[in-house]
Formats: C-alpha cells, structure tokens, sequence
C-alpha cells in the first residue's frame, strides 16, 4: 500500500521509499527511513499537500511523492 491512500487519522509503518535522486533523499533527510511510524494528520483542502506526523514533529509532502513511499497499517 502507498503513503497517498490513506486517510487521516490513520497510522502505518514505513516499509520502503521508492525515489531516487535528491527527492529521495530529502525525503530520507526528513526522517522516512524504513520502520519508523507514521501517522496522517490531514489533506489540503484540494488535496495537497498531505500532512503526516513522523518522529513526533508534523511534515507536509505532495501526494505525487507520497505515491512513492510503501507503508503497511
């Protein structure tokens, strides 16, 4: 299952973060290294970008990069 299917409220375990390049490792410079928790706060009102809780601080990423990270509940 990917990051940009989930509702908020939901919580899942980060298993793999599909990007390369410097999205990839921003996105690892941000904490989404694999087995960390993450819990979705809310979407945009028009659907970006989505907010997530990861490591106890809140992060807003796009939905086109959270279709990239493979989480499970």
């Amino acid at each position: 299952m990917n990051l940009d299917k989930l509702k908020p409220g939901q919580e899942c375990k980060l298993i793999d973060v599909h990007l390369t390049g410097a999205n990839g490792q921003r996105l690892m410079d941000m904490g989404f290294m694999p087995g960390v928790k993450i819990k979705v706060l809310r979407n945009a009102p028009l659907t970006d970008p989505v907010e997530l809780e990861i490591r106890g601080y809140n992060v807003s990423i796009r939905h086109a990069e959270a279709r990239y990270i493979e989480v499970s509940l």
